[in-house]
């Protein structure tokens, strides 16, 4: 039998409380009690359809609900259901334009489906070893999304004994649901978009190899590079080929160090938009042209790009945030997640920044 808050019997009989309850302030959960004669318990229990309800009392319960207009805390509701309603997102470099994309993407569904977001910013290997080490320890979240981050296979045990439900973006592993774009491709696509112009001397800007967090973007666009010149029977030039910290200043530098050469290179393929960005200002700086002396493709489709006429290879960043996003609350569902690897599609937006060779007037 349910228990009976001492002194308040009589509340449910009061409309007058009633409505001083609902105007003063926003319900609790401990006045809907007092005015049904039930415990905070019993509350919760109705709250959850739970079946240990008497059914008289179970109407008792709600009409008192919606007299009292109660709304449930969505934290309080959640954690009578042992759930947090939150999920971590892991992200590196939060605020390079490609990770803040596919972060408004992922945020939006989680919102969309009632969860609350943690973003945790990881920019060396420490960070992500600590946030990951508090995930599977502290159990603060529903389950995980981890964006860009190459994890190792003691990170992957500790999370799988963890229980924790995770998704991918932009990396991947064994047996964990993953939404990712095939570099490779879009490394081909680039260059033979350049090749197709006529372009036959085509440098490179890309992420250095040696950062700690084990990215591996640059390599695999830089291979497709190197495949597709290859394959059209051009040589590939390591003198036309840089390699830097990511930023456009950086990009910037090296841009100018291969416009310095004596026989630059007629066209530059950026491993990304911001990289892109220190490229056209370097042309900018020594003189060239875009597309006049020099043509400039790059990789994301960021916002920037179309304001700045930038040819990129588009991959659907904030579609991929989303995606990856809907497969994790699927996992929380108890769905069956497939195909596990998820690939989206890759495309080359053709802008001002690229033109044919013989437009460009090199000799």
């Amino acid at each position: 039998m349910e228990a009976v808050p001492c002194g308040v019997t009589d509340l449910a009989a009061k409309p007058e409380e009633v409505s001083r309850l609902k105007s003063a302030h926003r319900v609790n959960i401990a006045e809907v009690a007092a005015a049904a004669g039930v415990s905070v318990g019993t509350v919760s229990r109705v709250l959850n359809e739970s079946p240990n309800v008497r059914e008289h009392t179970r109407r008792r319960v709600i009409e008192v609900i919606k007299r009292l207009n109660y709304r449930p805390s969505r934290l309080a509701e959640s954690l009578s259901r042992g759930q947090t309603r939150t999920i971590v997102i892991l992200v590196p470099f939060l605020t390079r334009p490609s990770v803040t994309a596919r972060l408004a993407g992922a945020i939006g569904v989680l919102d969309t489906e009632g969860f609350d977001t943690v973003v945790r910013n990881v920019e060396t290997a420490r960070q992500r070893d600590r946030h990951l080490a508090a995930l599977t320890s502290r159990h603060e979240a529903d389950g995980a999304v981890v964006v860009s981050l190459r994890l190792n296979s003691e990170h992957l045990a500790a999370l799988r004994n963890s229980s924790l439900p995770l998704a991918m973006v932009d990396t991947e592993a064994p047996g964990v649901p993953c939404t990712v774009v095939d570099d490779i491709r879009g490394g081909a696509l680039a260059t033979e978009h350049l090749i197709g112009l006529g372009h036959r001397r085509i440098g490179f800007v890309g992420d250095s190899p040696t950062d700690e967090l084990g990215f591996i973007s640059t390599r695999r666009r830089l291979l497709g590079y190197r495949r597709t010149l290859s394959r059209h029977r051009l040589d590939y030039d390591p003198a036309i080929v840089r390699l830097g910290r990511h930023s456009a200043s950086v990009a910037a530098t090296m841009a100018l160090e291969l416009l310095d050469l004596p026989s630059p290179p007629t066209a530059i393929f950026a491993g990304s938009d911001t990289q892109a960005h220190g490229v056209l200002a370097a042309a900018e700086k020594s003189g060239h042209s875009v597309p006049g002396d020099l043509s400039v493709i790059g990789y994301d489709d960021i916002e920037s790009a179309a304001q700045l006429g930038l040819s990129t290879v588009h991959q659907p960043l904030a579609e991929s945030g989303a995606r990856g996003a809907r497969r994790l609350c699927a996992l929380i569902r108890g769905q069956l997640v497939r195909p596990l690897r998820e690939e989206l599609p890759l495309s080359v937006v053709v802008r001002r920044s690229s033109a044919m060779y013989a437009v460009a007037g090199v000799a």
